[in-house]
């Protein structure tokens, strides 16, 4: 039976503030159904003809009997929903949704709301749009926040509905500045009407678990909701576990806690907030088993400050050439988890 989801009513001690006890493990966990990001480089270029739809009614993989599978076979209740920021525009920054790219988009959210999991909309952009870094040289602080504040006014009334501001951050020059930025999407997204879901706030360095202590937390601390308090507001980490944390190879070499995992918890008990960890994971390889189950093992002894996370990838990627492929098999009306998936990922140990 799948795990239900948090509504709009946060657990004692409310999401993003006072942690919780950790005895029972994470809250959330899950995988990323990726396609609707293909074609977006890390420069937040994105290709809208190499876009690969994770859904059956459209001629791709059925992300949305994935979901079912997940939630009802292995107790999954959080799926992240990457997409890219030019698909949704049709390319046309700063204007409206584009409304045939937005229900094709939305077939894969209204899918995922059906299992009873929470949806994490991803925008997949790395702060930038075609290579320029927003509000430092690039598109507006305006033109990303016309973009939340017409998802915010969609989805306002969908309570197990995530708002993940944006995918991996990286050199972006002054962290201050893109504090600021989170900042007015913060607002904008309470004021369109979406008072309690989760906001997933991102930090520099493709947000990473280990710089985010001394780097990027400090100047996102500030971000607050319009009531001045952090209700729903969770930092958003990111950590692989390969030799150059790229997560593009098959082997895994770290288990991240002692660098990454074990200061990150610190630094969010210290502070009264929490976190989850959006995107990690390996090749289906024993040494990826032995390291990434070790990982989740620590976030959910630690799950007072870890609210949970999200493997990548499933979806749209093809489970023969992935390296990090997380993609199930179907076998008639039954589906076959890879072995990292059965290893390791469990609500707790």
């Amino acid at each position: 039976m799948a795990i239900a989801a948090a509504g709009p009513t946060f657990p004692p001690g409310k999401i993003g503030t006072t942690p919780r006890a950790a005895a029972a493990g994470v809250q959330y966990f899950g995988v990323n159904i990726a396609g609707f990001d293909f074609g977006c480089s890390i420069q937040g270029a994105c290709n809208l003809t190499a876009i690969y739809p994770p859904l059956s009614s459209l001629g791709g993989p059925d992300g949305i009997g994935q979901m079912q599978h997940f939630s009802k076979d292995d107790g999954m209740n959080m799926f992240r929903l990457p997409v890219g920021w030019q698909y949704l525009v049709n390319n046309k920054l700063g204007g409206t949704l584009d409304a045939t790219n937005l229900a094709k988009y939305d077939q894969l959210v209204q899918g995922c709301l059906g299992t009873g999991a929470s949806c994490i909309i991803d925008i997949h952009n790395y702060a930038r749009w075609n290579g320029q870094i927003i509000a430092q040289g690039g598109p507006s602080n305006d033109q990303f926040v016309s973009l939340w504040t017409q998802l915010a006014t969609k989805y306002a009334d969908q309570p197990n509905l995530v708002f993940g501001l944006m995918n991996e951050p990286h050199d972006v020059p002054d962290i201050d500045k893109w504090a600021d930025t989170v900042q007015l999407v913060v607002t904008a997204i309470r004021n369109a009407g979406a008072k309690t879901q989760m906001i997933l706030i991102p930090g520099n360095d493709w947000t990473s678990a280990q710089q985010m202590p001394t780097k990027s937390g400090p100047a996102l601390l500030k971000v607050k909701n319009p009531d001045g308090g952090v209700d729903g507001i969770v930092f958003d980490v990111h950590k692989y576990l390969d030799s150059d944390n790229s997560g593009t190879h098959t082997e895994c070499v770290t288990d991240n806690i002692s660098t990454a995992f074990s200061p990150l918890a610190d630094w969010l008990r210290t502070n009264k907030r929490q976190a989850i960890n959006s995107e990690t994971g390996g090749g289906n390889t024993a040494s990826c088993q032995k390291y990434l189950c070790q990982q989740i093992d620590f976030v959910n002894k630690n799950s007072d400050v870890f609210l949970g996370y999200v493997g990548w990838s499933a979806g749209a990627f093809s489970p023969q050439t992935y390296e990090l492929s997380e993609v199930p098999t179907k076998n008639g009306n039954s589906w076959t988890d890879t072995s990292l998936v059965k290893a390791c990922f469990k609500k707790s140990s």
